[in-house]
């Protein structure tokens, strides 16, 4: 059943005051190594390095209440985050949430938000260690993940693809998107269209998809948070080659086709332009890694194309 809405009444983060509020998250998501300070976390093992990313949620500009709950909002927060780590060949093993928010916001939106953190954290045995809290306009989430990049193989750069290779993808494309058109539609939603507004409101991600990817050879990854072809676009631009998909193995599946024939939407405009999904793409030479599929080549030349046609779409998320 889709669940949408945030808090509307008890306490606000106004009337319980900074200390409160930091209590509610670290209830919500406990942690054995949050520090009085700082979080100390313990050495990385040798020949590893350390990986950082981090990534913003802007009420009315990422998200809006109304089409999803603070704790599917929580989840998605860490997935987006460790997308990135995973895309780098990385495991992720912490993260740091700072909020920012009016003090008219019910503190069970705070709570409920860091119970998604935690919850979807605790899938990849990892901790909520730290953050930040402050009084602003509207709610805005930033999650800040930590990673660890073992052994001596590279990382998966976007540098990296080399004609030949295959493309290859862990997670659904397009989804998201059409979940969103689906919450805008305002329409009820059919149950068995359930699944693609459910991976808008928290998309998933099978952890250490990426360092499998890694350890199976691959070379360059990213993931599909701005669109298909602006992702591989991307690849495709700083390695200095083209990328070819394979129509058949990128064309909408059926729940796709059932929500773009009650929008009015041409489906391939979710998949190809979308975003959001943090579906993971890398280039290899060998066969696709356990979980992953094959979606296209690397070749020699330049931009994307979809069966050696340009694109039917190429717009995609940009934040200005």
């Amino acid at each position: 059943m889709i669940r949408t809405g945030f808090p509307a009444a008890g306490p606000t983060l106004g009337d319980v005051g900074e200390e409160q509020v930091i209590r509610a998250i670290v209830d919500s998501a406990p942690s054995t190594i949050n520090g009085d300070d700082a979080a100390v976390l313990t050495p990385a093992a040798p020949n590893s390095r350390v990986v950082a990313t981090t990534d913003m949620l802007v009420e009315g500009r990422h998200f809006l209440p109304e089409y999803t709950t603070a704790y599917l909002l929580g989840r998605k927060a860490v997935v987006q985050n460790f997308a990135d780590i995973e895309a780098m060949g990385a495991r992720p093993i912490a993260a740091l949430l700072a909020i920012s928010a009016p003090d008219s916001l019910p503190l069970a939106v705070v709570e409920q938000l860091a119970q998604g953190i935690h919850s979807k954290m605790e899938e990849y045995s990892t901790e909520l260690v730290g953050g930040d809290v402050t009084a602003g306009d509207s709610l805005v989430v930033s999650l800040s993940a930590i990673g660890s990049l073992g052994g001596n193989l590279g990382p998966l750069e976007l540098n990296r693809a080399r004609p030949g290779q295959r493309v290859v993808a862990h997670g659904r494309i397009g989804y998201s998107a059409a979940g969103l058109d689906l919450l805008r539609s305002g329409s009820a939603i059919r149950p068995e269209l359930e699944p693609l507004v459910l991976a808008h409101q928290a998309p998933e991600l099978t952890p250490g998809r990426g360092v499998v990817a890694r350890s199976a050879g691959a070379t360059a990854m990213t993931d599909n948070s701005d669109g298909l072809v602006r992702d591989v676009g991307l690849i495709a631009q700083r390695s200095r080659v083209a990328v070819d998909l394979d129509g058949a193995a990128v064309a909408p599946d059926d729940l796709l086709v059932r929500a773009g024939e009650l929008l009015g939407v041409d489906p391939w405009r979710w998949v190809l332009c979308g975003g959001e999904d943090h579906t993971l793409i890398g280039t290899i030479d060998g066969d696709p890694p356990v979980g992953f599929r094959v979606i296209g080549t690397v070749r020699k030349g330049e931009g994307v194309t979809v069966d050696g046609d340009a694109p039917a779409y190429t717009t995609g998320w940009g934040s200005f």
